[in-house]
């Protein structure tokens, strides 16, 4: 989806092969997210009034501060044994073009279409949590607001400041930006990107900046330089455009190993994202797991999705 002919062809090569399996990982998808996409029985109930997505005292939100810096994280099957936090990542917001390939509309969420999933995540109740809140409730069980649910969106692309943000604003809603810093500014071929300045201003409105490495390499074959350049280096970067530390990852392609997890605590990093497939049993913290917003999906389908989900 970037620019880079590097970036394109293992992208390319990821969602051929993973295609052929029923489980398109690329922009980031999995079997368990396929199989809740389609539409059944409206299961929404005990709606509330659309509103504000802000908890109140009222709704047990920990919130406005979170103090996270004396916390310890919790053994494996604590943490495994709480009840998962629905989160959706996102990657494009815009119409599609002429262009958009089947297995590229999975990853690009029409304008009001994403307005209409939002607009239905408030009226049914859903309040957006940010890492410190997951992070304390997953190892010390602190309380959530209800309905608790978080929003991601990975690779950089421009529209998640221009039209996403806003949408979110609306709703009270905030979310966490994995960035990729290669693409910081530039204009490509199909997307244009975000800039410093924007990531600055999503971060200080709220929002929880993360990292999504260098240029997307898979993280599954990182060695030698490579956990500097996609690491290392990236971590910088987003440190001095937002004057905050990078505590969270997520791995392209939602593709991780076991042997790279030292690597990311080692940096600082508390939590990890990758997919919809099952969290690894010793390390839940570093496979925390998501689901894909199809553009296929209507926001009743959405709903449907986070409910069998999670």
């Amino acid at each position: 989806m970037i620019f880079l002919p590097k970036y394109i062809t293992m992208k390319r090569q990821v969602i051929t092969l993973l295609a052929a399996a029923i489980m398109l990982t690329a922009g980031c998808q999995s079997k368990s997210q396929t199989s809740s996409a389609k539409d059944g029985a409206d299961t929404t109930s005990g709606t509330a009034p659309a509103g504000s997505g802000e908890a109140s005292a009222s709704d047990g939100n920990p919130a406005a501060a979170v103090d996270v810096s004396k916390i310890k994280p919790a053994d494996p099957k604590t943490i495994l044994e709480r009840k998962q936090v629905p989160i959706l990542c996102y990657h494009q917001v815009r119409n599609w073009k002429p262009t958009d390939g089947k297995v590229g509309k999975d990853y690009i969420v029409e304008i009001q279409n994403f307005k209409d999933q939002m607009k239905m995540l408030a009226d049914s109740g859903y309040h957006t949590i940010l890492p410190d809140q997951l992070y304390a409730y997953l190892n010390t069980g602190a309380p959530l607001p209800s309905k608790p649910i978080m929003l991601t969106f990975d690779d950089t692309d421009m529209d998640q400041f221009t039209i996403a943000n806003p949408t979110l604003k609306k709703y009270g809603f905030k979310a966490v930006y994995f960035i990729m810093t290669v693409s910081i500014g530039r204009k490509g071929k199909f997307v244009d990107y975000m800039t410093r300045e924007q990531i600055k201003q999503l971060s200080d409105e709220g929002n929880v900046i993360g990292s999504h490495t260098y240029d997307h390499k898979n993280f599954k074959k990182y060695t030698g330089k490579d956990w500097e350049e996609q690491l290392d280096k990236p971590t910088k970067k987003l440190e001095e455009i937002t004057g905050k530390k990078m505590t969270e990852f997520a791995y392209p392609f939602g593709l991780w190993n076991s042997q790279g997890i030292p690597e990311l605590k080692k940096r600082g990093f508390r939590m990890a994202f990758a997919l919809a497939d099952k969290r690894d049993p010793n390390e839940p913290l570093y496979t925390i797991r998501r689901i894909i917003a199809s553009g296929y999906w209507s926001p009743k389908t959405l709903h449907n999705s986070i409910v069998r989900s999670f």
